[in-house]
């Protein structure tokens, strides 16, 4: 019987990008038999030990005085691969993949910063006109491999939730100003599914959206469990294993949703659902109406008025929000 072939993975962050890269990751597990270890930034490693198929974490400190160069680097060279994917494309990826002892190592079609000077190749043609999933699947053709269809094996620990009705997660925050929604619209489209369904409201974020998430709570008066900033990434999957619906901007915790299988309500304004969208079926877009500057990709709106995410109303989230909640999980 061949030995196992040995592959570690550098995908550093982000949030939503490691999801993103899981299913390609999965492919080569079934595909070559592999054994799969994963370099990310040390906030995202408790993370990614809930993905099934890694076999080992090796956390990388991007900044700050814990940074331990020696230390990485002793963990990073323990072990001789087969090869090494680089999966970000970028210098510090790449040079990451340059350290890594292996015998083959190859990168992104999506690379730049001259990441490309670091791999023995690169899988595929550039191609930003399509999903991100998609994008990482380049490595299985590269390789030779029938792809499988796209899975997400991440196993979050099970918690139990107290109280009856629908549960339905709401994340009003996101990295950049331009995608986010007003707190009053997500208030307002909470209240009528707790009034009209007997929705419990979950609201969740980072320690940096717990101001946000206090208004809301604040608007809502009653109905919801405040988790911001109260929450692990760990916590914060199972948590959303265990909602009925996601109602959230353009962020990281979609793909974390979809992954386990939670319908996603998702609102776009600056980007394009096309690339960055939740993955599968069972999710919905909300868009404002048509503008000729959306998609602009821009962090700062550069006309000044924030239609794209303004013109969203409440009615329209929660006529879309009731109705996926009358269908149920797939």
């Amino acid at each position: 019987m061949a030995q196992a072939q040995s592959i570690l993975v550098v995908k550093l962050s982000s949030l939503g990008d490691l999801f993103h890269a899981l299913p390609a990751v999965h492919n080569l597990k079934v595909g070559l038999g592999a054994e799969i270890d994963w370099v990310t930034q040390r906030e995202y490693a408790g993370l990614v030990s809930c993905f099934d198929d890694v076999r080992r974490v090796i956390p990388f400190d991007r900044r700050g005085r814990s940074r331990k160069p020696r230390a990485f680097l002793k963990e990073l060279r323990a072990e001789r691969y087969d090869m090494v994917l680089d999966m970000q494309g970028l210098l510090k990826s790449g040079v990451i993949t340059r350290l890594a002892r292996a015998g083959r190592r190859l990168g992104p079609s999506f690379q730049r910063e001259c990441a490309w000077l670091f791999y023995h190749a690169v899988a595929g043609k550039r191609d930003k006109e399509r999903h991100a999933v998609e994008e990482n699947f380049d490595v299985v053709r590269f390789l030779g491999l029938d792809p499988i269809p796209p899975e997400f094996p991440v196993t979050f620990p099970a918690i139990e939730l107290e109280g009856i009705g629908p549960r339905v997660a709401v994340i009003p925050s996101s990295r950049w100003v331009t995608k986010d929604w007003t707190p009053a619209g997500f208030a307002a489209a909470a209240r009528h599914l707790r009034d009209e369904r007997g929705a419990i409201v979950y609201l969740m974020g980072g320690p940096g959206d717990a101001a946000r998430c206090a208004d809301i709570d604040r608007m809502m008066g009653d109905g919801t469990v405040n988790l911001a900033g109260k929450t692990s990434l760990v916590e914060m999957g199972s948590y959303l294993a265990a909602m009925d619906l996601l109602i959230a901007n353009d962020s990281g915790p979609v793909h974390m949703a979809a992954a386990v299988g939670t319908p996603s309500l998702v609102l776009f304004g600056p980007t394009c659902p096309d690339r960055t969208g939740p993955y599968g079926d069972d999710h919905r877009i909300v868009q404002s109406g048509p503008l000729e500057c959306r998609p602009c990709f821009m962090r700062d709106c550069p006309p000044g008025h924030h239609r794209c995410m303004a013109d969203i109303s409440a009615d329209q989230v929660t006529t879309v929000a009731l109705e996926m909640l009358k269908k149920g999980r797939g």
